[in-house]
C-alpha cells in the first residue's frame, strides 16, 4: 500500500525548484552548479516516491535519544568547542533547513563581520545570488542523503565576492535521530579579492601604505561638504534637479545604485535613480527607474515608518519589488546589499532614499547607514525649502495676477497696451498694479504703486484697486474717485500702515477729440507723446493715499488728438539705474520721442528692451509698469455715455 509524500516535502522541492527557474534566467549562475543541483533534486523526488511506495523509514539506531557517548565528558566537549572556534578552515554549522546556528572565527573574518553575525541567517543569504537556489538545493540533499557534496561559487564579504568551494557534510551524532543531525559546511580555497576604491579607504595599513581611519573619516565628511555645497547652490530651487545632482554624487562615492523616491498624492513614486558607472549598467538604471516601488517594498517601508533599513545580505528578492518584464529588481542588479533612510526633515516625510550594492562590490555597514542618514536629512531639508518658495512664488503670482486685468477691455476708438516686470530675482509679490474701468462718461485707466512687498502689501494693492474701481463706477470725477479711495485705504491701514501712489484717468470723446481728466496721489507724473513727437508732462503731484484723511488729489484735464499718446507708469521706470548710476528718467522723454508714431504695443515693446538696454543686465530696485493709450479717431456718431443724475461733471483744466 502506498502512502501520499509528505505535503511539506513536496511544497519545499517545489519552492527549491522555483529557485533554480529563477536562478537559470538570471544568466548569473554557473550552468555546471545548476545541472547538479537538479540532479540531487530528481534524486530528492524519487526518495519521495520510494518514501509514498514503502512508508516512511525507520531511523537508525544510535543508542537512548539524548544518552551521551561513554567518555564524552566535560573537558572533550570544550577541547571540541575550541578546535571548533579556532580550526584554521572556516567553518559553519548548519541546521537540516540551512539556518546557521555558530560560525567559527575564520569563516567570521572571511564574510567580515563577526561570527554572532551569521547566526539565525539562512546559510544561502551568505552567497553571491546567483549560486544561491544551487547552494540551497545541495544543502538539501546533503541533509536528506547524508552524502557529502561539493560546489563552487562565491561568499558575499565586506568588501566584495570571495571566490571558493563548499564541502559540505552531514554530522552523525550518537544517540539521536539521524533526521536531527546538523549539517557542517567548510569553505575551501578562498582568494579574496582587491578590495574597491570604496572599502579600500576604510582599510588601514600598519606600514602605511593604505589610507587609515582618518582618511576614511575625511573622505565621508568631503562627501557630506560636497553635498551640502551642491544643495546650496540650487538655483531656481528645482527639487528635480537638486535630487538628480545628489542621487548622482553619492551613487560615484560609495560605487551604488541611488533610487530616489517622493510621495506624491500618498503614493510614492520613483523620482530618480543613478547609478555607478560601467558598461551595460545604464540600461540596469533605467530598468528600476520605470517602475515605482510597490506597497511592502523596503522604500515604501521606510517611508511609512520613518526608520531607516540596513540589509547587508538580502534574503528575499522581492524587497524592492520587479521589473516591468516582472523579474525582481534585487536579481536584476546582481545586488546582495540594501540600504534605505528616510527624507525627513524631523517633521515632514517627504519620500526615500535606496543605496543599492552589486556584490562585488561589498555589503553597507552600519557608518553607512549613519552617513546615509545623515545625506537624507539635507535632502528633505533642500526639499523642503524648495516647496515652501515654490509655495510663496505660487502665492506670488496670484497675488499679482489679481492686481491687474484678467483680459484688457477693447475701449472703441481707443488702442490700450500694458506690461509689468518684476523686479529681478525678487520672489515677494510686488506693489504694482493697474486697470482698466468702465466710467459714467466712459472709460478710465489706473496705475499706481504701493509702499513695501510681500503678502501685506499685497492686500493694500488689492484694497487700493478695488477701491478705485468700484467708485469710479459711480462717480466721473477722477478726483473725488481718489478722495474716496483715500479714506478707505487710510481706515484699513490705520495710522503708520504704509501708503499708495496713484495715476488715475477718464476719459471721454467729445466734439471728435479725447478728452483726459488726470487725478494724481503723488505719483510721477504722467506724460503725452503728440503725434509729431514733441512730448509733454503732466503737472501730476498730489498726496500719497492713506497718509491723511483729508488729502486732496491734484487734478486736470488734457486733450488728445487723434495720434496723441498719454503714457502712465510706476516709479520702477524711473529709478532704473544704468552702469553709470544714472538713471532712466533722464532719457526717457527722448526714448518716447523715438517711437512717435508707433502703436500702444509696438511702444510698450520698445520702452521695456530700452531700459533693459539701459541697465545692461542690472537687476531692477523695484517693479515695473507701463500703461500706454493711443487717441484713434472717433467713429461717426460716437458720443460719450450719457451722465447719471447727480454725477458730478469734470472741472475745467489746463491742457499740459
Amino acid at each position: 500500500m502506498s502512502v501520499p509524500p509528505e505535503p511539506e516535502g513536496v511544497a519545499a522541492l517545489q519552492a527549491r525548484f522555483a529557485a533554480l527557474q529563477q536562478a537559470a534566467a538570471s544568466g548569473g549562475a554557473q550552468p555546471g552548479d545548476l545541472l547538479d543541483a537538479a540532479f540531487a533534486e530528481l534524486e530528492g523526488a524519487i526518495d519521495l516516491l520510494r518514501a509514498a511506495e514503502t512508508g516512511p523509514g525507520q531511523p537508525r539506531d544510535r543508542g537512548p535519544a539524548g544518552s551521551a557517548p561513554p567518555g564524552y565528558d566535560s573537558a572533550e566537549r570544550s577541547l571540541l568547542r575550541a578546535a571548533f572556534a579556532d580550526a584554521p578552515v572556516p567553518l559553519f554549522l548548519l541546521t537540516r533547513d540551512g539556518t546557521v546556528q555558530r560560525v567559527n572565527k575564520s569563516a567570521g573574518d572571511l564574510i567580515g563581520a563577526k561570527p554572532g553575525y551569521a547566526t539565525g541567517r539562512p546559510f544561502p543569504a551568505l552567497v553571491h545570488l546567483p549560486s544561491r537556489a544551487a547552494v540551497n538545493s545541495q544543502l538539501t540533499a546533503v541533509a536528506r542523503t547524508g552524502r557529502p557534496r561539493r560546489i563552487r561559487c562565491s561568499l558575499a564579504a565586506a568588501d566584495g565576492l570571495v571566490p571558493c568551494e563548499l564541502i559540505i557534510g552531514r554530522v552523525g551524532i550518537r544517540g539521536r535521530n539521524d533526521q536531527d543531525d546538523p549539517l557542517m559546511v567548510a569553505v575551501g580555497e578562498a582568494a579574496r579579492r582587491p578590495a574597491s576604491p570604496a572599502q579600500d579607504a576604510e582599510m588601514t595599513d600598519a606600514a602605511g601604505s593604505r589610507p587609515g581611519a582618518v582618511q576614511a573619516v575625511t573622505r565621508r565628511l568631503d562627501l557630506v561638504t560636497a553635498m551640502a555645497r551642491l544643495l546650496l547652490e540650487n538655483e531656481g530651487f528645482s527639487e528635480s534637479r537638486m535630487l538628480q545632482r545628489c542621487a548622482r554624487l553619492i551613487a560615484g562615492e560609495l560605487t551604488a545604485w541611488v533610487i530616489v523616491d517622493v510621495e506624491r498624492r500618498h503614493r510614492m513614486r520613483r523620482q530618480f535613480v543613478a547609478g555607478p558607472e560601467g558598461a551595460g549598467l545604464a540600461e540596469l538604471t533605467s530598468a528600476v527607474a520605470a517602475v515605482d516601488p510597490p506597497p511592502g517594498s523596503v522604500p515604501c517601508t521606510v517611508h511609512e515608518a520613518g526608520r531607516p533599513v540596513l540589509i547587508a545580505h538580502a534574503e528575499d528578492t522581492a524587497i524592492l519589488g520587479a521589473s516591468m518584464a516582472g523579474e525582481p529588481l534585487l536579481v536584476k542588479l546582481d545586488a546582495t546589499s540594501v540600504l534605505s533612510v528616510p527624507l525627513s526633515d524631523g517633521e515632514n516625510r517627504y519620500g526615500a532614499a535606496t543605496l543599492v550594492r552589486r556584490a562585488a562590490d561589498g555589503h553597507f555597514k552600519v557608518a553607512d547607514l549613519a552617513l546615509a542618514e545623515e545625506l537624507g536629512a539635507q535632502m528633505a531639508l533642500a526639499i523642503r525649502v524648495d516647496r515652501m518658495f515654490r509655495r510663496r512664488a505660487d502665492t506670488a503670482e496670484a497675488l499679482h495676477a489679481s492686481l491687474q486685468p484678467r483680459k484688457m477691455p477693447e475701449i472703441p476708438d481707443v488702442e490700450v497696451a500694458a506690461t509689468y516686470l518684476a523686479a529681478a530675482e525678487e520672489l515677494e509679490v510686488g506693489g504694482d498694479f493697474y486697470d482698466v474701468y468702465h466710467t459714467p462718461d466712459g472709460w478710465g485707466l489706473a496705475v499706481g504703486d504701493v509702499c513695501g512687498k510681500g503678502e501685506e502689501a499685497a492686500a493694500v494693492t488689492a484694497t487700493a484697486r478695488h477701491a478705485i474701481r468700484v467708485l469710479a463706477r459711480r462717480c466721473a470725477d477722477p478726483g473725488e474717485v481718489l478722495a474716496g479711495a483715500n479714506e478707505i485705504i487710510a481706515a484699513d491701514l490705520g495710522p503708520d500702515g504704509g501708503f499708495v501712489t496713484a495715476n488715475i484717468a477718464h476719459l471721454t470723446w467729445q466734439d471728435g477729440r479725447l478728452h483726459v481728466v488726470l487725478a494724481s496721489a503723488g505719483h510721477p507724473a504722467a506724460m503725452l507723446l503728440l503725434a509729431d513727437g514733441r512730448v509733454r508732462v503732466a503737472r501730476g503731484g498730489g498726496l500719497p493715499l492713506g497718509l491723511f484723511p483729508d488729502a486732496e488729489p491734484a487734478r486736470q484735464e488734457v486733450v488728445l488728438d487723434p495720434g496723441d499718446v498719454l503714457f502712465l507708469y510706476t516709479d520702477g521706470v524711473a529709478q532704473a539705474r544704468g552702469q553709470d548710476n544714472a538713471y532712466f528718467a533722464e532719457r526717457l522723454a527722448d526714448e518716447l520721442t523715438s517711437l512717435a508714431g508707433q502703436p500702444p504695443v509696438q511702444l510698450v515693446a520698445a520702452m521695456r528692451r530700452a531700459m533693459l538696454d539701459f541697465t545692461g543686465g542690472n537687476n531692477l530696485v523695484d517693479d515695473v509698469t507701463m500703461l500706454v493709450l493711443r487717441a484713434g479717431r472717433p467713429s461717426r456718431g460716437s458720443t460719450a455715455p450719457a451722465r447719471a443724475p447727480g454725477h458730478a461733471s469734470p472741472r475745467p483744466a489746463a491742457s499740459a
